[in-house]
């Protein structure tokens, strides 16, 4: 990805924050690790999750660790799926010249992932439990581009960012799928909007593995003008970056009357083995009322 000047300044997320003592080596640019959290030497409970509704999920954990404090803490990942079931199932995860060999108790993913994992043998069943609620269009404070849909990210002056169809299939399906869907329903042209979001060039720009974090750096830049991205995702942004972005509705999202052909995503939760000491109770608890709750204001929909 571009190297950007001024990285969007993140607020913290955690189960819980560390206090003042903690020496803090991140810095924008430097040693800034973003979708690791907790720590992986003495919590009481490790889990492996997808990214995309890691706000929802911060919110979750931190409910059950006030639930429970005797947890101590929860280690806790916001990545793609794929790079965490090479994890569980090999050493572990990497982070530059770190090396956390914690394996989980619970993971979080895509059913089609989980699926994978119970074949291999690491659980045995799973459940869904939220989903995500459509896509939108997320554009700079103000829509310099005036972009209202899909059909104006053909536009030759419109620079698409959108997460990479090798390194972020899972997500990156969606997104096509979306882009196709609305495109097709508009009269627009198909192929040339998979093919703008599929080809990295002048006018589309990929991330390289966590596009969560990515495409919004991007747009922030001026690096692009436009992402097709889950509304949860943009809802995120929008509200902890009030100044930078806003969204733009493609398929009725805003108004609770989605389009049934704007695909969505069902998040899927398992144990590990046995689970440890705590991992039946956490999978209870995102099945619960608080979690559910938690998953709604966030901008996904409640399955239980």
């Amino acid at each position: 990805m571009t190297q950007l000047k001024n990285p969007l300044s993140w607020p913290p997320e955690a189960a819980q924050y560390p206090d003042d003592a903690v020496r803090a080596f991140a810095a924008p640019g430097s040693n800034l690790v973003l979708d690791f959290h907790g720590d992986p030497a003495t919590a009481g409970l490790a889990l492996f999750s997808d990214g995309n509704h890691h706000m929802a999920l911060e919110a979750s954990v931190r409910a059950f660790l006030a639930a429970n404090p005797e947890v101590g803490d929860v280690f806790y990942t916001t990545t793609p799926p794929m790079p965490l079931v090479d994890a569980l199932k090999g050493d572990g995860l990497v982070l530059g010249n770190l090396r956390i060999s914690r394996k989980p108790d619970v993971f979080i993913g895509p059913g089609n992932i989980l699926d994978g994992l119970v074949d291999a043998g690491f659980m045995t069943r799973h459940v869904p439990f939220a989903e995500s609620r459509g896509n939108v269009i997320l554009v700079r404070k103000g829509n310099p581009k005036g972009i209202t849909s899909v059909t104006d990210l053909l536009s030759d002056d419109v620079i698409v960012a959108c997460s990479n169809p090798v390194t972020e299939k899972a997500s990156y399906v969606v997104y096509e799928e979306a882009a196709r869907n609305l495109a097709k329903e508009a009269g627009t042209d198909v192929d040339a909007i998979v093919a703008k979001l599929s080809t990295a060039g002048p006018n589309t720009v990929h991330s390289q593995i966590i596009h969560h974090r990515e495409v919004p750096e991007l747009i922030a830049a001026g690096h692009a003008d436009a992402a097709v991205i889950y509304y949860h995702l943009a809802l995120r942004y929008t509200r902890i970056f009030p100044e930078l972005f806003e969204l733009v509705d493609i398929g009725g999202v805003l108004s609770e009357q989605s389009s049934i052909k704007d695909p969505t995503t069902r998040y899927h939760i398992g144990l590990v083995a046995d689970g440890g000491k705590w991992g039946e109770d956490f999978v209870s608890f995102m099945q619960g009322n608080t979690v559910q709750q938690l998953y709604e204001e966030n901008g996904l929909v409640r399955l239980c």
